[in-house]
């Protein structure tokens, strides 16, 4: 039988526990929701699987073995998530269809001379990003676009920070050469 003294660490653990999720919650879930509607490109579908990693992040802390930032295992949890949902549902993978659309939008920064090379460069870009080995391409799109450190990205990935650096550094210049192959950007 349980007496008082014995009960009070568990329900202070449990009052912690729910702290550091809630400010898990509000420090990463519009992050976390522009991380995965980047890799899947359905916001309603996105916001399920932002709860989702949310939900399994309660219900797998106490397996988190605090070899990362709370925060890299939840992105973990979310790249998990999306490679599952791409895994088993192909045909709702998003892709650029047509830029016609961004070609006759009005911008007051851009002229429209302006605006068709940038979509040039931005088709251009997506077609030789898609050449690129899987491997390559995530690290990119994870260290370029979601703007995750070199660490979490190690951390996410399961190998060393140096490892990191290099595989970005050839992805990089991988991507660079198929780029300047193009004519997109200059020797």
């Amino acid at each position: 039988m349980l007496n008082k003294t014995q009960k009070q660490p568990n329900s202070l653990a449990q009052t912690e526990e729910d702290l550091l999720f809630r400010d898990l919650v509000q420090e990463h879930s519009t992050r976390l929701y522009r991380f995965i509607v980047k890799h899947i490109g359905h916001g309603t579908e996105a916001e399920e699987l932002t709860q989702q990693a949310f939900v399994e992040a309660v219900s797998s802390y106490r397996n988190f073995r605090g070899e990362s930032q709370l925060s890299t295992w939840l992105y973990g949890i979310a790249l998990n998530l999306v490679r599952n949902y791409l895994s088993r549902a192909p045909e709702r993978r998003y892709e650029f269809l047509d830029d016609g659309p961004l070609e006759s939008s009005e911008s007051e920064m851009l002229s429209p001379d302006d605006q068709l090379e940038q979509g040039q460069m931005l088709a251009a870009l997506h077609a030789e990003l898609q050449e690129l080995p899987e491997h390559m391409r995530e690290l990119l799109l994870l260290v370029g676009i979601e703007d995750v450190s070199y660490e979490e990205a190690a951390a996410l990935l399961s190998v060393p920070v140096g490892t990191i650096r290099s595989r970005l550094s050839r992805a990089r210049a991988a991507l660079k050469q198929k780029l300047q192959a193009r004519g997109v950007l200059d020797d």
